[in-house]
């Protein structure tokens, strides 16, 4: 697309004034509204300053092309100012504008802004030609100057792709280069941050491509049957299981979300390499991006682990916040050994909390089984997990032997019969497919489900639950039994846990801990797991407000959403500076949580909600000293930080 299309003289003012970088934009927003290519002058705005956040598109040379890409623009069109004694546009080498094209570009433009982003960097690179935009008497004269040097320097390519456009039969469907499928155990920030990292990258590289998010709400931007067909790769950066067997025969990349976080241009890069594997959809055994040596053993028992807990959580956190609400409803006087369901109001919230809750173990099994043997495994493992949540043993009763619920096997239990019961299916499909073709149809209603479920339970029955059941026991026993001071050590192990890796293994594993403790009436070891995750984010966040020559000025912008991811639970906040300085940004948030993990044990702090950070504080026992440990921990990140970040040169 040529410069000269999208110029209008209405879009244009030669006679530009000095003034800050807001008012400038101001004024380049009203010229693209002239022009008519917007349908909604605010939004595009809106989608213009949102990408100076992200870096100041003051290129220097006296230059700026501020740009945005949205649905606020109608078509593609340029605005052009002119400011002969220059204005200040915090351009990359310090010195003031003089020329100024903003540029409008409809959200669903594949590259239309590179392109002509691209066109008019090289262009301007002239200074004659520079400081002949600048001196021209009129806007005829200011367009026949972009004519001419565009058709110099484009012209022949111009002419070459018109050429081919009439010659050339199309040898691609209409689509995207690139498709990605970003995902997370628990589908709140790292999911999200992955798509956004490929999309700019992508950007940045020219390269069209589309994410899909499979987050907690579901997924999103879903691709399409024709897009899958014809696109080059597909990069599949996730941390739990997610529909494979639609990029059959396809090259596709399979790696952690947190490199889509953090590498995303090696990825794009790879894929467009052809570097990919063929992925059979088939196939026994997946393999990874990094390599295409098959996954290894610990990689795949975490990422069935996760899609279980993935799947568990909205049980827990719902059920969990509305038991915990019932307690703040209720009133202890009326029945102490029957609180919670003292009130109406509180019976109704502890009722359904209850209901929600009693899926948990069952939702987790199934889910993991899922993982690892597809649906077949699905029915079992949710087997597995109820037997598991109801403790049935072969027990003694009155002189004879039955069936009994001797004691829970508990979240153990069920951890272990989601795998068993996954590769139990798994064997089951080997075995069975030795039988004729014509008995396919029955294997998954009624050989499955039937071999699956007798043999489950007899392995729950006879062999898991009776010594779960007693180690569960054991567990909670020595957790009620521990003094203050083991208590207090568990909670600083805890709470550093929870920032080690902000969201990885080490998080999620302190995560499991504390709600299998739910599970189990320990509701103190909750309450440190919540706040040693909410502490890095917002001791950042206050270093950056009280320590600003320690933070570029970008940095300090991002750091203020980290007071409410912070507040939110969302430990995630913290990566991309965690990500740009380990040494410093790890240790320190490491030892801010395990502080404030080992003060809410020290206080008694308790919380029966998994989740919901500063929303669910009004039911956290003793809330006050809970409070108190947050600000104290974060404060201890705070000035951390700022010791080991020296302030930046000006």
């Amino acid at each position: 697309m040529r410069i000269t299309d999208l110029l209008k003289k209405e879009g244009i003012d030669l006679q530009g004034r000095s003034a800050t970088k807001e008012e400038t934009i101001n004024h380049l927003v009203d010229l693209m509204d002239a022009t008519g290519n917007l349908k909604d002058k605010a939004g595009y705005k809106a989608a213009v300053i949102a990408r100076e956040e992200q870096g100041t598109t003051g290129i220097g040379e006296g230059i700026a092309i501020p740009h945005g890409k949205t649905a606020a623009v109608k078509e593609a069109g340029l605005a052009v100012m002119v400011c002969k004694e220059g204005t200040d546009y915090d351009a990359m080498d310090g010195q003031p504008a003089h020329l100024l094209f903003a540029i409008a570009v409809p959200d669903n433009s594949e590259d239309t802004h590179l392109e002509v982003l691209s066109r008019l960097s090289m262009m301007l690179m002239d200074e004659g030609f520079r400081q002949e935009l600048i001196n021209a008497k009129d806007k005829d004269t200011f367009l026949k100057l972009i004519d001419a040097k565009e058709k110099e320097k484009f012209g022949a390519e111009d002419a070459a792709k018109e050429a081919e456009k009439e010659t050339a039969a199309p040898t691609k469907k209409d689509g995207y280069q690139i498709l990605a499928v970003t995902a997370c155990p628990t589908g709140i920030a790292h999911t999200y941050m992955a798509a956004e990292a490929l999309e700019n990258k992508a950007a940045d590289m020219g390269v069209s491509i589309k994410v899909e998010t499979d987050g907690s709400g579901g997924v999103k931007n879903a691709l399409t049957a024709e897009e899958i067909e014809n696109a080059d790769a597909i990069i599949v950066a996730a941390d739990k299981n997610v529909p494979m067997a639609r990029f059959d025969g396809k090259h596709v990349l399979q790696t952690k979300v947190a490199d889509g976080i953090h590498k995303p241009e090696e990825l794009i890069n790879n894929a467009l390499e052809g570097k990919a594997p063929i992925y059979h959809a088939d196939s026994a055994a997946e393999e990874t991006a990094d390599s295409g040596e098959k996954q290894s053993i610990g990689r795949k028992i975490y990422k069935d682990l996760m899609n279980g807990v993935s799947h568990m959580l909205p049980f827990v956190i719902g059920g969990g916040i509305l038991i915990a609400l019932a307690f703040l409803f209720d009133d202890y006087s009326i029945d102490p050994s029957n609180f919670g369901m003292n009130r109406p109001f509180a019976a109704f919230l502890k009722t359904i909390g209850d209901g929600a809750f009693g899926f948990m173990l069952p939702i987790l099994a199934g889910y993991i089984a899922m993982s690892i043997a597809d649906r077949p495994g699905l029915a079992v493992g949710f087997v597995g997990g109820y037997l598991a949540k109801e403790g049935f043993i072969l027990g003694n009763v009155d002189g004879a032997m039955t069936i009994t619920a001797g004691g829970t096997s508990g979240f153990i239990g069920a951890l272990l019969a989601g795998f068993v019961a996954g590769y139990l299916v798994l064997g089951l499909r080997k075995l069975f497919d030795k039988l004729p073709d014509s008995l396919e149809g029955i294997k998954p209603t009624l050989l499955y489900p039937f071999f699956g479920l007798l043999i489950m339970g007899a392995l729950m029955v006879f062999v898991i639950n009776p010594p779960v059941a007693a180690l569960n026991t054991a567990m909670t026993n020595g957790l009620n039994s521990m003094g203050e001071s083991s208590k207090v050590v568990l909670g600083l192990v805890l709470g550093g846990m929870m920032a080690i890796d902000m969201g990885g293994p080490f998080n999620k594993a302190a995560y499991v801990f504390g709600t299998a403790a739910i599970s189990s009436g320990q509701y103190d070891i909750m309450a440190a797991v919540m706040i040693g995750g909410m502490v890095p984010p917002i001791g950042i966040a206050l270093c950056a407000t009280f320590f600003k020559n320690r933070f570029t000025s970008k940095e300090r912008q991002s750091a203020m959403t980290n007071y409410i991811m912070g507040l939110c639970f969302i430990t995630e906040g913290a990566i991309p500076f965690a990500a740009a300085d380990p040494i410093r940004v790890i240790p320190s948030c490491v030892v801010g949580a395990a502080v404030a993990g080992a003060l809410s044990m020290l206080f008694g702090c308790t919380l029966m909600a998994p989740h919901g950070g500063v929303f669910v504080f009004p039911v956290v026992g003793n809330p006050l000293f809970y409070v108190l440990s947050l600000l104290v921990g974060s404060i201890v990140t705070m000035i951390l930080l700022a010791i080991l970040k020296k302030p930046l040169e000006k």
